[in-house]
């Protein structure tokens, strides 16, 4: 009992101290997050908006394109004033990303 115990420490531990980099909050548990990219021209206003998405299973299986790209040609746009990133995450078990381009 005591060399699991010892076991679940060291996993945990090992998790909470693993140092890893991300691009945004990012929470064990569960992560939704609204972050911005980049700003283009500079401008507020905007006509169009596009958006494209991708989803992760158990962080085994990715698909989808959330490129600026496929969410510009989406929304027909071709002029961009700025993205914004989401990201939804539970347990690592399902993960949906989105990039939204507001532009003209």
């Amino acid at each position: 009992m005591k060399k699991i115990s010892f076991l679940i420490l060291i996993l945990f531990v090992a998790v909470m101290l693993n140092g890893c980099a991300t691009p945004y909050p990012y929470g064990i548990i569960y992560t939704e997050v609204k972050a911005p990219v980049s700003s283009g021209d500079g401008g507020i206003s905007y006509s169009k908006t596009g958006v494209s998405k991708a989803t992760s299973v158990l962080g085994l299986v990715a698909t989808g394109d959330c490129s600026i790209k496929t969410a510009a040609a989406n929304g027909n746009i071709r002029i961009i004033k700025y993205v914004d990133y989401d990201a939804k995450n539970i347990l690592g078990v399902y993960g949906e990303y989105t990039t939204t381009v507001y532009g003209d």
